[in-house]
């Protein structure tokens, strides 16, 4: 009889798991990242996400686990989304626009968001799926503008360069936008456009022969070999400014990238935890910091404003 009456409880266990799922009670939540390629910038919104993910989740007595996938380029967000499509993630969170794109492409019914995305609207054409959101690290480029042209003393006549990959759309919106900024001030914007980071050497080479300062926006592929930009351009005695800081940037206007990234994990905790549907969050942007490098700027002869 106890035989049995334990082999009836165990039959009766089996079906009540099969259908609540035991295991995966609500307490516990799988979390896939897309990160589209390594450097600081994109390094640093991924752990801010995670880190105010984790601690949001803890508070409210649950537990997160994260599968994080550094793509490598554009065309392999698909092979890594795909990836968390088939293990039926709960959340998808995808670092840039490639990686953004493949997610939206690839599920309308996980909820995706976004990080390390300029903008939301141009990248899916003014409509924005309703299981996507996220933060935005566009910053203000009539302010960026306006910032080189005070601290560099760049008059009518002198030529900016603006240097971005072609494979990131993102780019060419900044560029346009900067590219008015500048010119209604009647300095003269140069693009130098690359699609192989092959060609990045002799462009910049170029580049720095030609330009009284060099503006980078919020180029992914740039970021990861700015190395090569701020070397060239420093030996050259030009100026670099990013839309995104680092160490190659004489100053910049720029946010926190950890920062957006904890603001996306805080999202991603009211969406996990039932707060709040992805469609009725808000694309989140952040106050950008003003930054001087002061070792760059003695080098290069540029006066930090005392303000």
């Amino acid at each position: 009889m106890k035989k049995t009456f334990a082999l009836i409880l165990a039959v009766l266990v089996l079906a009540a798991c099969t259908l609540t799922g035991c295991g995966a009670s609500g307490d516990s939540f799988t979390v896939g990242i897309c990160q589209l390629m390594e450097h600081d910038s994109l390094d640093s919104a991924t752990q801010g996400f995670i880190d105010a993910l984790t601690e949001e989740m803890t508070a409210a007595g649950k537990t997160v686990k994260f599968d994080t996938q550094v793509a490598g380029e554009a065309n392999l967000c698909t092979t890594v989304i795909n990836t968390f499509t088939a293990k039926k993630v709960d959340l998808i969170m995808a670092n840039a626009t490639p990686a953004l794109l493949a997610a939206a492409n690839a599920t309308t019914t996980i909820p995706v968001l976004g990080t390390s995305v300029t903008d939301y609207n141009d990248t899916f054409a003014g409509s924005i799926p309703a299981n996507v959101s996220g933060t935005s690290d566009a910053v203000p480029f009539d302010e960026q503008a306006q910032m080189m042209i005070d601290t560099l003393g760049l008059v009518a006549g002198d030529t900016v360069g603006v240097l971005y990959c072609t494979n990131e759309s993102n780019s060419l919106i900044q560029y346009e936008a900067v590219k008015a900024l500048f010119e209604a001030a009647d300095i003269v914007v140069e693009a130098y456009t690359f699609s192989e980071t092959t060609e990045l050497q002799a462009l910049v080479t170029s580049m720095a022969g030609k330009c009284k300062a060099v503006y980078v926006p919020s180029d992914n592929t740039v970021a990861q070999n700015d190395s090569i930009v701020g070397t060239i351009c420093t030996d050259k005695g030009v100026p670099v400014f990013t839309s995104y800081g680092g160490a190659v940037c004489y100053a910049s206007l720029a946010i926190d990238y950890y920062e957006l990234g904890a603001e996306t994990g805080r999202m991603a905790a009211q969406v996990l935890l039932g707060e709040k549907a992805v469609s009725d969050i808000e694309i989140a942007t952040l106050t950008p910091s003003v930054v001087f490098n002061e070792e760059l700027c003695a080098q290069l002869g540029i006066a930090v404003p005392a303000n």
